[in-house]
């Protein structure tokens, strides 16, 4: 007998009720952005009047919708660009820690790894800040004393790659090393006494191996960097990914059923993309 579970009626009611009342609190934020994303009105809110598709596809005022607005086509534009890059360098980065922590003994090993855990911690917006702050001081510096202007340090899209990537990397490395953790050495030893190089067994055996960890981690990472707010505001120039077009858009002209589209937009995007990630992660000889 399970002792954990609820025993008696009442208290099997309450659990089923409460898990109830926490799925719909979870779910009824996505299900108003959905509605009112086809809502044939210029608000957000009620009464219905009428089911469109204007806030996707429109193309004249007021309905211009997400796939006919520049600004907002750009904004996902330069989101997948930095995505890409940054999950890219962090899935690289990871691996590596990976095999660090999990296949070396090194002195200040347990150090160097709470400091790499440290940037999940950290808010946001206070990591954004020292990136500014310390780019910000190193670019001023090399103006001043070497008449060097070092743009790429200033407010932009470098810094937001920079960014993101100072804690995607600790996800990717997290995610990787659970996988690592659970590879048999020996085959690597086996196909060692074989005769293959360190380079061959990498590429034949090990990697292989953390293929779905390197895609699960990479989708984590850009899902993650694609809809990141407090770090990237603090970090962006000119070229604002999606999250900030979508925040200035709010402020200055408030809340449009076009963010709603936006909202719909992302919401399946990223749906698939999980999806995707739970498959890769099942083994593909059933283990």
């Amino acid at each position: 007998m399970n002792v954990a579970a609820p025993q008696s009626t009442v208290l099997r009611m309450t659990y089923n009720t409460y898990l109830l009342l926490f799925f719909v609190y979870l779910a009824a934020p996505l299900v108003a952005a959905g509605v009112f994303a086809f809502n044939d009105s210029t608000f957000s809110a009620l009464p219905w009047k009428g089911f469109t598709l204007d806030w996707f596809f429109g193309s004249t005022d007021p309905k211009v919708g997400m796939f006919n607005d520049r600004r907002l086509l750009r904004g996902m534009t330069n989101s997948l660009y930095i995505g890409i890059i940054v999950s890219a360098m962090a899935v690289i980065v990871g691996t590596c820690n990976a095999f660090l922590f999990e296949r070396k003994q090194f002195p200040f090993k347990n150090v160097l790894y709470i400091l790499m855990i440290i940037p999940l911690v950290i808010p946001g917006v206070i990591l954004g800040i020292s990136i500014l702050v310390f780019a910000s001081m190193i670019a001023n510096g090399a103006e001043t004393s070497l008449n060097l202007d070092l743009a790429f340090l200033r407010p932009g899209m470098f810094l937001v790659i920079l960014g993101q990537f100072s804690f995607l990397t600790t996800i990717t490395s997290l995610v990787i090393a659970a996988r690592l953790r659970k590879f048999d050495i020996s085959l690597e030893e086996a196909a060692l006494n074989l005769g293959a190089s360190r380079g061959r067994v990498l590429a034949t055996v090990t990697l292989p191996f953390l293929a779905p960890a390197l895609f699960s981690a990479f989708v984590v990472g850009f899902l993650i960097s694609f809809e990141n707010f407090n770090t990237t505001l603090m970090l962006v120039g000119s070229d604002a990914p999606l999250t900030i077009t979508m925040y200035d858009r709010m402020v200055k002209v408030g809340s449009t059923p076009v963010l709603n589209a936006v909202s719909v937009f992302l919401m399946v995007g990223s749906g698939l993309l999980a999806v995707l990630s739970v498959l890769a992660q099942r083994n593909r000889t059933g283990e």
